[in-house]
């Protein structure tokens, strides 16, 4: 069986280190799930998650060298990400906000079921195509090249009016 990326597998837990999990794969062959592969959230210890013995469903997200890298949390939905962790969110919506009248009011004042209905959901930037970017790189670098060989004029300018009058 040709293991490629992207290959489903049923498998079973062979060892466990701090670092990931050795799994024992069809064919005799053994992979592992590194630590930050087991779950979507934060893992600090491996064995809340996984214990010698279990099965478990993984999919092959790489093979170099003999060695197959696995992974078990491309296999579950994710989650979506909330602001958690009582970190602050910094998508701007915690500032002064203008409100009818022409008075200030800081936005995190309102209440919050409120301040969401006001929020108009936004659409992602279409990804660019490979020519977009291309085209993005070739204009900086033009820009760049045309400032050094603007300052290497300047210089050379110089050097050579500084040579006339000695």
């Amino acid at each position: 069986m040709e293991l490629t990326v992207g290959t489903v597998l049923e498998g079973k837990v062979k060892s466990i280190t701090n670092f990931g999990a050795f799994i024992s794969l069809p064919e005799n062959k053994t992979g592992m799930v590194h630590i930050s592969e087991v779950a979507n959230a934060y893992v600090s210890d491996i064995r809340q998650h996984l214990t010698e013995g279990q099965d478990v469903k993984v999919m092959v997200i790489g093979t170099d060298n003999g060695k197959i890298n696995l992974s078990i949390k491309r296999l579950e939905p994710r989650q979506p990400r909330e602001n958690s962790g009582g970190r602050p969110n910094f998508r701007g919506n915690g500032g002064p906000q203008r409100r009818e009248g022409g008075n200030y009011q800081n936005r995190e004042s309102q209440p919050q079921n409120q301040n969401r209905a006001q929020r108009t959901p936004v659409q992602p930037a279409a990804p660019k195509t490979a020519d977009q970017l291309f085209e993005e790189k070739l204009k900086a670098f033009m820009a760049e090249s045309d400032s050094k060989l603007s300052s290497v004029k300047a210089y050379s300018d110089h050097r050579s009016k500084s040579r006339r009058r000695g």
